[in-house]
């Protein structure tokens, strides 16, 4: 992972986009229609980040988390309103260290990637979030219904699709993207649960 800071358009949004998690989104403000116009001209993507608060007034600059995820553009299209329609799908994993607005008032942030997520098969101790999210799966279908064996083995990939999953709040959603290490992501999951 690159050393040096880079930049990187920010979506703030009341929700938390997770690594390998698809989001649809409504795009209608001129500086997020702005955004996806430079993303698709560059092949990029832009940074989803949990919106901790709006600030000033209607249309004002976001405030968002410090840290986020990567969204990625597979589809779009548009509604019923004509109002542009996206699937995104959550990548990289970053931590924005400082934003500025531009005047369009679109928050761009400073931003290091975080090391992707080694593969590590699950410990004796969470062995049983992997069958949780079996069954989850057989009885929820969606697109991870069909998973490989070594995808259900896999600490990290277990613990993104259970925060994905789960019934979970926002800011727990958040804490679990901010840990580093799967296995501790996975003790998260343990003790959330009831």
């Amino acid at each position: 992972m690159p050393s040096n800071p880079q930049t990187l358009g920010l979506f703030p949004l009341p929700s938390v986009l997770l690594p390998g998690a698809a989001l649809g989104l409504r795009v209608f403000e001129p500086r997020y229609l702005d955004l996806v116009r430079d993303c698709g001209r560059e092949g990029s993507g832009f940074g989803v980040c949990l919106l901790m608060a709006e600030q000033g007034a209607e249309g004002g600059a976001a405030a968002p988390a410090a840290w986020g995820t990567e969204a990625r553009i597979e589809d779009f299209g548009s509604d019923e309103r004509g109002l542009l329609t996206l699937r995104v799908r959550g990548c990289r994993r970053f931590r924005v260290q400082r934003t500025r607005v531009r005047s369009n008032g679109l928050v761009i942030g400073e931003i290091r990637w975080r090391d992707p997520d080694p593969y590590d098969e699950l410990r004796p101790e969470h062995a049983l979030l992997g069958v949780l999210l079996q069954r989850i799966l057989d009885q929820a279908g969606g697109e991870h219904a069909s998973a490989a064996p070594a995808q259900l083995d896999d600490a990290a990939w277990v613990g993104w699709r259970l925060a994905e999953l789960l019934p979970l709040g926002d800011l727990q959603r958040q804490q679990l993207l901010q840990e580093d290490d799967p296995h501790a992501r996975l003790q998260q999951l343990l003790a959330l649960m009831p």
